[in-house]
């Protein structure tokens, strides 16, 4: 698998990996009718560095690195990552955390941060836990799951 920096000619590829995703509405606090335009806005912004894992010329996954906060909270970085339909379970998001982590240490930061795991992720929990990950924090009922209801949110950390 190779993970590489995404290029403009990648973007119909990223579009099916989050429009499903973001219609699911399960697994990130973003509006589940965003647009397209929208989605890769925010998914390619200038404040992130977005990578995408490959496979035989195939888009498997991606995700995006950025500093968690500015001036003071700048050397704890943050991602996101998603994998596409068809290549859930082949750890693909192992592979992307993996290379985050090298990428994140190249450009300087010391941590990596998680703000908001959707508790009821249970998959997403249990991988960024056996990459080190610790859960520093509970947001009490602060995503409203389309099928659970309220659910909590995790903070999680782990030093680089």
């Amino acid at each position: 698998m190779l993970i590489r920096p995404v290029t403009p000619a990648d973007a119909p590829a990223i579009w099916a990996i989050l429009e499903p995703v973001i219609r699911a509405g399960e697994t990130y606090a973003l509006d589940r009718n965003m647009s397209r335009a929208a989605a890769l806005a925010y998914w390619l912004g200038a404040d992130k560095t977005p990578f995408v894992a490959e496979e035989n010329g195939e888009v498997l996954g991606t995700y995006y690195l950025r500093a968690n906060q500015a001036g003071g909270g700048s050397h704890v970085c943050n991602c996101g990552y998603m994998t596409g339909t068809a290549a859930t379970g082949r750890g693909v998001a192992r592979r992307m955390c993996e290379h985050s982590f090298g990428e994140a240490r190249a450009r300087g930061f010391h941590a990596m941060q998680f703000n908001f795991v959707v508790a009821s992720n249970a998959r997403a929990v249990a991988l960024w836990q056996s990459l080190g990950f610790a859960v520093i924090g509970r947001i009490p009922a602060a995503f409203d799951h389309p099928a659970l209801g309220l659910v909590d949110a995790l903070v999680m950390h782990r030093a680089l």
